[in-house]
């Protein structure tokens, strides 16, 4: 485990808590939402018959609840836009080595 201290650790301690917040909300069934960012929710998925890779025999996978997140628009917009290149640096000078 990493030690953290002073600032890093309160940023640290604040996520963890709000992580820990979304995750427990969305155990319980609620849906969670961050505006502009997107929306964490629990949807169940239904029996199904699967196949074993290494054998090709059916297998039967059992109902279950799997998190799921959606992005908002805002976030799915910024990600989506062309990134601008960026100017490049000068170059440096450097002394030949002799």
């Amino acid at each position: 485990m990493i030690r953290r201290v002073g600032a890093e650790a309160d940023v640290a301690s604040v996520v963890d808590a709000v992580l820990a917040g979304i995750r427990d909300a969305v155990v319980k069934g609620d849906r969670v939402s961050l505006s502009g960012f997107g929306t964490f929710d629990r949807v169940r998925r239904n029996p199904r018959t699967g196949r074993n890779p290494h054998t090709g025999e059916p297998v039967q996978i059992p109902a279950r609840n799997v998190p799921v997140f959606r992005p908002g628009s805002g976030f799915r917009e910024a990600v989506a836009a062309p990134r601008r290149k960026r100017a490049a640096a000068p170059r440096r000078r450097t002394r030949s080595k002799r």
